[in-house]
């Protein structure tokens, strides 16, 4: 009865009995379940990490709204609905939490900036200002920065969706939750330029 349960072994004539069998799937299985849950959490840590970059590029750029706000004002004092309408963007801005959303309002809030810069074109004084100069570099950079966030993030998150559709890492995803993650995108194709900025 022995025998017929057990498989003979050729290369050292050893018997391999079918609890050893299911054993060792189950130990494959395990190991490559372990894995692809770390393979999982890792890109999940990438996207978090791509996130975390331009949250900090979108906090650099609300902080100098207040200034470049302060130095066009005395300039621009008909033209108050275009500067109302950047600052009711960023705080708009600050209060988004889905990517989706946050894209779609910079998008919006990067277009009230542009009209900002074109409307200041009218304003000699203001253009010669140094203040208003400096504030033009600075927001050149971060809008820079900005879309070098925006793509390591995006890459991110392509890779990681990858993972948890994919069979079979898509049964290891949905056991242990993951989510796919949302892509940063901006609204429009004008939307995505990166604001043009004269320098005098």
């Amino acid at each position: 009865m022995h025998r017929a349960l057990s498989i003979k072994c050729e290369s050292g004539g050893g018997e391999i009995t079918p609890v050893y069998v299911v054993l060792a799937i189950f130990v494959v299985l395990l190991l490559w379940g372990v894995a692809v849950f770390n393979r999982l959490v890792r890109r999940r840590n990438l996207v978090g990490e791509g996130w975390s970059g331009i949250d900090v590029q979108l906090k650099r750029r609300a902080d100098l709204i207040p200034n470049l706000i302060e130095a066009v004002k005395g300039y621009m004092g008909h033209e108050r609905g275009v500067l109302e309408k950047v600052t009711q963007l960023r705080v708009d801005s600050q209060k988004a939490t889905s990517p989706a959303e946050k894209g779609r309002i910079e998008g919006a809030l990067g277009s009230a900036l542009a009209s900002v810069f074109a409307v200041a074109e009218n304003y000699p004084d203001l253009k010669a200002s140094q203040n208003f100069s400096d504030l033009q570099k600075s927001l050149a950079d971060i809008e820079e920065q900005i879309q070098l966030a925006r793509r390591y993030y995006n890459g991110a998150v392509r890779e990681q969706n990858i993972v948890i559709e994919s069979f079979p890492s898509d049964i290891v995803a949905r056991l242990f939750h993951f989510q796919r993650g949302e892509f940063f995108q901006l609204e429009s194709v004008a939307d995505r330029q990166v604001p043009q900025v004269r320098f005098p």
